[in-house]
């Protein structure tokens, strides 16, 4: 918070307790509730310190993620930053737009296209992603600019944090479009084949009947022989009449 607002938040605590002052309320009275109003006060600044907070810790993450090098992320890694999105894009009134393409090009970079295809259209095609039309701010989007335009004046308070801030943009303007195209034309595509995994392998290893199904050389270059088969017993009924007929014969 800038010492402006300070100094407006605390002339006017000042002036309150001013006029109960003339209304004959107790010294004790007043300090009591001097000390009440300071800790309430406190704890809303916090809070929506933090709300801000909020915001361009997530520009860190999603830009560590997004930039453009030879780490592989886990699937794990993806859906913390994108729930950490999505807590900041619903708890303000007016996100900034840049939070919805970040969400949108993480959701590409997941699978998820569909989501991916609803973040990024409003940055493209929706007119009220150009900041230029937002004239009627809430005062959450209020403290994230006033905060923005600090870090913009003195990067040196913020490095990290303004460059992540930079480079979202910087890859908002060239990849926003080229992401929504190609999340589009994933939508209902085939799906990718099957990939080879641990129980593909286990399926595709040969069985000791189709090992027995080759030769195999011996030492002095013979061809060793397959095993023969083993001979199927005749059925019962063969047995039991071939016995019968051998009792008639010695009666």
């Amino acid at each position: 918070m800038s010492g402006k607002d300070w100094g407006q938040k605390l002339l006017a605590i000042l002036v309150v307790l001013a006029m109960l002052a003339m209304l004959g309320i107790p010294p004790t009275v007043l300090i009591f509730f001097s000390v009440i109003i300071y800790f309430v006060w406190r704890a809303v600044d916090r809070s929506e310190q933090h709300e801000t907070r909020r915001v361009f810790e997530f520009y860190l993450a999603a830009h560590e993620i997004l930039r453009a090098d030879e780490r592989r992320w886990y699937g794990f890694e993806l859906s913390e930053v994108v729930s950490q999105g999505e807590a900041v894009l619903h708890a303000m009134k007016d996100p900034p737009p840049l939070v919805y393409y970040a969400l949108g090009a993480l959701y590409a970079r997941a699978g998820d296209h569909d989501a991916a295809v609803e973040h990024l259209a409003y940055v493209v095609e929706n007119e009220s992603s150009d900041e230029r039309l937002r004239n009627e701010p809430s005062p959450e989007l209020r403290r994230y600019v006033s905060v923005l335009r600090r870090l913009e004046r003195d990067p040196a308070e913020g490095p990290q944090t303004i460059a992540a801030v930079q480079g979202l943009e910087r890859e908002r303007r060239a990849n926003a479009g080229i992401l929504l195209a190609q999340s589009r034309s994933q939508i209902g595509a085939a799906p990718a084949p099957r990939p080879f995994t641990d129980e593909t392998r286990v399926k595709s290893r040969p069985t000791p009947l189709d090992l027995g199904a080759h030769r195999t050389p011996r030492a002095d270059g013979v061809t060793a022989p397959t095993p023969a088969a083993p001979a199927v017993p005749p059925p019962i009924a063969e047995v039991l009449r071939d016995l019968y007929e051998e009792e008639k014969k010695t009666a």
